[in-house]
């Protein structure tokens, strides 16, 4: 188990009660009323430090190594049906962007979303979730398969950006990313966005667009990372922190914007923490929503999904 550092007293105490219940065993001391106190103690411990977060903590927590990533999603929430669709059909498959098609009880759907690596070699693999204008041009590609046989999209963001790389600049990042956006505004089946993790720039903006976005409790979503928002403002990334702050990217405050729709609750420490129960979380969450726009004909989603996008940013004097 890795902690960050803000984790440290929970830890300190975990690794004592691990050393208390061992003593209890290797001797014929009662060390029962002693684990309990620690118990106590490691309890509210933690109810302490995960109810007072700050902005840079979440970010921090939406990044731990632990945590699971879009196929670990997907893999436990439709299992075995899942099955993966690879290429754009014009330059080659991109491996940070990952989709296909599978079920959630007897519904079918359409997954797209940033996949990462567990590892050196798999983050270079998976090119750290930072897909090149082919991965959107795939998720199109596959958003609109999905409009063709009247299945569901569901995307899940989980990115530190779109490749910033000069090849992926001259292949056309900036259009592909746009294009995005316009068609899936006006696709004509449900549209369910699910971010699980970093929601960074036009790199998630690229799979972004909704009937429904579903946010994390412990992710972020900005159209920069704090340590970039740092080195423009201050010449430094040691004002990380304050620039969490300043950028109000923290899922309470996106809701609080009205530019998400839901604050999905995580478990006590995190997704990573009790990875089944954030599994059947989301995947109630998903079937929520889908119920909300199963019904609605092409022209009224569309339309819903236009009007929510244009009072965006609109405010009375």
């Amino acid at each position: 188990m890795e902690y960050l550092d803000f984790e440290l007293p929970i830890k300190e105490l975990e690794e004592q009660l691990e050393k208390c219940a061992l003593i209890g065993q290797e001797s014929e001391v009662d060390v029962t009323q002693t684990c309990k106190q620690i118990e106590k103690k490691l309890a509210d411990t933690k109810k302490d430090i995960y109810k007072n977060l700050t902005a840079w903590q979440r970010v921090q927590l939406s990044r731990h190594p632990n945590r699971p990533y879009t196929l670990d999603y997907i893999n436990a929430i439709c299992g075995d049906t899942f099955v993966e669709m690879h290429g754009d059909r014009t330059v080659k498959d991109d491996k940070a962007m990952i989709g296909g098609l599978g079920k959630i009880e007897d519904q079918s759907f359409m997954f797209v979303g940033q996949q990462k690596g567990y590892n050196t070699k798999t983050r270079q693999y998976r090119n750290f979730g930072m897909a090149n204008p082919e991965g959107y041009r795939k998720a199109l590609r596959l958003m609109k398969s999905a409009e063709k046989f009247n299945i569901p999209v569901v995307t899940i963001v989980d990115t530190p950006g779109a490749y910033p790389g000069f090849e992926a600049e001259e292949r056309g990042q900036g259009e592909a990313i746009a294009r995005n956006i316009l068609e899936m505004t006006r696709l004509k089946v449900p549209i369910i966005v699910v971010i699980i993790g970093e929601g960074a720039s036009g790199g998630a903006l690229g799979i972004g667009v909704g009937d429904k976005v579903l946010m994390l409790e412990n992710t972020w979503y900005s159209v920069i990372s704090p340590e970039s928002c740092s080195s423009i403002l201050w010449r430094s990334w040691e004002f990380k922190e304050q620039a969490a702050d300043a950028l109000k990217l923290t899922a309470k405050d996106m809701k609080k914007q009205k530019l998400i729709d839901e604050i999905v609750k995580e478990p006590l420490g995190g997704a990573h923490a009790n990875r089944e129960e954030t599994f059947n979380t989301v995947k109630k969450s998903i079937l929520k929503a889908f119920d909300e726009f199963k019904n609605l004909s092409k022209e009224e989603l569309v339309e819903q999904r236009m009007d929510k996008y244009a009072q965006m940013g609109v405010f009375k004097g």
